[in-house]
């Protein structure tokens, strides 16, 4: 039981850091219905920008994810205006060879910048915590706890904010929106910014328990398109659901199977999945069917 437990720890961590990049790219699909590939470069940097402001500048770790989170969001910003703006009215392949184009462009860039070699970010949260039995870092502890309070406050914006009321209604309907009032150039800005945030935030909480290095956001961003997928594309409910049910098939397969095939377990389960359910486990939140 205990190692079930430790297993469910370990589940809920990769599900929280999956969720969370899985809900930004479902929000900039809702709005441009574009899988933007450049995601992963932002969660990439996201943990660059964090790494670099602790080991060189001496912030804090809060300090840093709030840096990071800033700068990734501006870089997305960014990246909306100059990138995926000017192909807004092209066929669909161009901004997603675009996007493909930008990814390539800042691992490059945060190559050329930091190195190659691999990195580890420190945490002020080393110790273990003892729950009945189950080993449980303080690292892990936040990264439960801080994904999930950002999923639920970013439901909270969505539902019960006009600005987050403005994001659902261009993801339905942007002429629609457009008519009534809403400044699509701005929603889409903002759009990119909160999923920059989101990706920024998600990389400086796992990146003390895991390595930072320049292609470490193409993994993730691989299995948070499996995520949206599964959970129904525009879906934020399936984003999360899809997340933790990725996060605990991983941990449990990784400790019942093999560590060598844990990888390779989400394209499975999607696969099973999309067998049974095509449209995924959840219908379409933010974007109209």
């Amino acid at each position: 039981m205990d190692m079930f437990l430790q297993q469910v720890l370990n589940g809920l961590t990769l599900g929280g850091i999956y969720s969370l990049v899985a809900l930004g790219l479902t929000l900039v699909y809702g709005i441009l219905a574009v899988p933007n590939f450049a995601h992963g470069a932002f969660y990439m940097v996201g943990a660059f920008v964090s790494f670099y402001l602790m080991s060189r500048l001496g912030l804090n770790y809060w300090l840093a994810m709030v840096g990071s989170g800033l700068a990734v969001a501006l870089l997305a910003i960014l990246a909306e205006r100059l990138v995926f703006h000017p192909l807004r009215k092209s066929s669909e392949l161009h901004p997603m060879i675009a996007a493909i184009g930008l990814l390539l462009f800042l691992e490059a860039g945060a190559q050329a910048i930091w190195g190659a070699d691999f990195h580890r970010m420190p945490t002020p949260y080393a110790g273990i915590v003892e729950l009945g039995g189950v080993s449980a870092p303080l690292q892990r502890l936040l990264i439960i706890g801080a994904a999930f309070a950002l999923v639920v406050l970013l439901q909270l914006f969505l539902k019960f904010t006009v600005i987050g009321s403005s994001i659902i209604a261009m993801a339905q309907d942007r002429e629609g929106a457009s008519l009534m009032g809403i400044d699509a150039n701005r929603v889409t800005m903002l759009t990119f910014g909160i999923s920059g945030l989101l990706a920024a935030v998600a990389a400086t909480l796992y990146a003390p328990i895991n390595l930072v290095y320049p292609a470490m956001g193409q993994l993730v961003i691989l299995k948070a398109f499996v995520i949206i997928i599964l959970g129904g594309m525009g879906s934020v409910p399936g984003a999360i659901a899809g997340g933790l049910i990725i996060g605990m098939a991983e941990s449990f397969g990784a400790f019942y199977i093999s560590t060598d095939y844990k990888d390779i377990i989400a394209f499975v389960l999607l696969v099973v999945i999309l067998s049974v359910r095509p449209q995924g486990l959840f219908t379409r939140e933010l974007r109209a069917s």
